[in-house]
């Protein structure tokens, strides 16, 4: 991968209106941590079922198929660093403000909809180990503290990520060394490792595997939406990115050797809580409250990263007049989108109120993939389009590769999904329709203000003429 030169210094920051506070660490940490998350923590018993003992290898391509999409969004982000991410791609790339807010607002649907799955996780059983409290409130109570971080700095909110992270991330470090021990005491088997289902073919068992494991993977795109308040982002964007997907998809491997090792698939199918099951079952004494513990700090760090993701996404396409302008309003002091802020926390406390959110967790992976099919295409379209600054430049097989692999997962969504993404498209189509509505009225009614008549007051002069 090389980088395309201009006459432009490579450390030229484009003006923005937010607070360059983001440094090459703690974008690091806010895209590991946004995509390690609290799935791993449940995600070994599903793929199990897909693969039996090899779980390491759909785990190694979903990360060849997220690094796809990833460099094109290295390249688009340090391109054009503007909060909105793969809306202003999208409006660059094909000229259409209705494709480009559907893409945004895909984003949205998504975001939102994480948040509020979120919120509910944290409320839940996860919870319930230490108090006993209704989960509804717990989560519109929780979303509103999330709420009120995000809006105190971008330089607070990346702390709290960077401590939610490592506890996050030493949760999995345990799986691994507690495993490691109980194999060095000679325990475990690791022919496991090669076993697939009876009656399955092999590439058709990894590839059923990659299918639930890439959306381990995803996360990684909600820090396009942060690069108006990176520092450097020509140098710093693509070293975090990369280096996170790296650092998640080598522990990933490595917790998916662990499990296999340590228990049968059968085992790690019948299990809930699957790394629980695994640690418990290496004797080594681990507190059930501690794993606990982490994965409630795990959910707590994802809500955290994916509200702050739609909220400056709000407020990208709010400044590209594709949302009402309410929405780009900034807090003088703190600098962060307070507007955007209200109004997708008030939106996430809606979707709390929703008894199931399964299908609508599925719609999410739906409308990303759409999101990362935009994204590939564009880094195409967008070859054309010679820009003044230095940045990053990805291979051309890259991208079309990247389009294949979206196509590829997409075959794979039952319909039901596809139904429940229609429906929030149509809504969004709607929504753009009353925007643009909006704006126009507001525009006639100011061309009619400036073209009335005005009147002005008599002067001295004349007042003493008409005397």
């Amino acid at each position: 991968m090389a980088s395309d030169t201009t006459a432009a210094p490579t450390g030229a920051e484009t003006p923005t209106k937010l607070r360059r506070a983001i440094t090459g660490p703690l974008l690091f940490a806010f895209i590991l941590g946004d995509v390690l998350g609290a799935g791993i923590y449940a995600l070994m018993g599903v793929l199990s079922e897909e693969v039996g003992g090899m779980l390491w290898a759909p785990l190694l391509l979903a990360l060849l198929l997220a690094l796809l999409t990833a460099g094109s969004y290295a390249e688009l982000v340090t391109k054009y660093p503007r909060a909105g991410g793969a809306s202003v791609f999208a409006e660059r790339a094909f000229r259409s403000p209705i494709v480009s807010f559907l893409v945004g607002f895909s984003m949205l649907a998504a975001g939102v909809t994480s948040a509020a799955g979120l919120a509910i996780a944290f409320a839940g059983d996860y919870f319930g180990t230490f108090f006993d409290l209704p989960a509804t409130p717990v989560a519109i109570v929780f979303l509103a503290i999330v709420a009120a971080l995000n809006a105190r700095g971008i330089r607070e909110s990346m702390g709290a990520n960077l401590v939610m992270t490592a506890i996050e991330l030493s949760g999995l470090v345990i799986v691994i060394a507690v495993v490691g021990i109980f194999v060095a005491g000679g325990g475990g088997d690791a022919s496991r490792l090669t076993a697939t289902p009876e009656g399955t073919p092999v590439a058709l068992a990894v590839l059923g595997g990659a299918v639930i494991a890439y959306y381990s993977f995803v996360g990684f795109e909600t820090s396009a939406n942060m690069i108006e308040e990176v520092k450097n982002p020509r140098r710093t964007y693509p070293r975090a990115l990369f280096g996170a997907l790296f650092t998640a998809g080598a522990v990933y491997v490595l917790v998916g050797v662990a499990s296999s090792i340590a228990l049968p698939a059968s085992e790690l199918q019948e299990s809930s809580g699957p790394l629980l099951a695994v640690v418990e079952a290496t004797g080594v004494s681990i507190p059930s409250w501690l794993f606990s513990l982490i994965a409630l700090i795990a959910v707590a760090n994802g809500a955290l990263l994916t509200m702050i993701m739609v909220s400056r996404l709000t407020y990208g396409m709010a400044e590209q007049r594709l949302l009402p302008g309410v929405l780009g309003r900034v807090l003088p002091n703190r600098k962060t989108p307070w507007g955007a802020i209200l109004t997708t926390t008030l939106v996430a406390m809606g979707l709390t109120l929703v008894g199931d959110l399964a299908t609508l967790a599925e719609t999410v992976v739906l409308l990303l993939l759409f999101v990362f099919l935009s994204v590939n295409v564009s880094v195409l379209v967008l070859r054309r389009d010679r820009v003044e600054h230095d940045h990053f430049r990805v291979w051309t097989f890259v991208p079309v590769l990247g389009v294949a692999s979206c196509i590829l997962l997409l075959t794979q969504q039952r319909p039901v999904v596809w139904l429940f993404g229609a429906i929030l498209l149509a809504v969004g189509v709607v929504l753009f329709a009353l925007a643009r509505w909006g704006r126009a009225r507001s525009d006639r009614t100011a061309t009619t203000a400036s073209d009335s008549p005005t009147t002005t007051a008599p002067t001295q002069e004349d007042t003493h003429g008409n005397a």
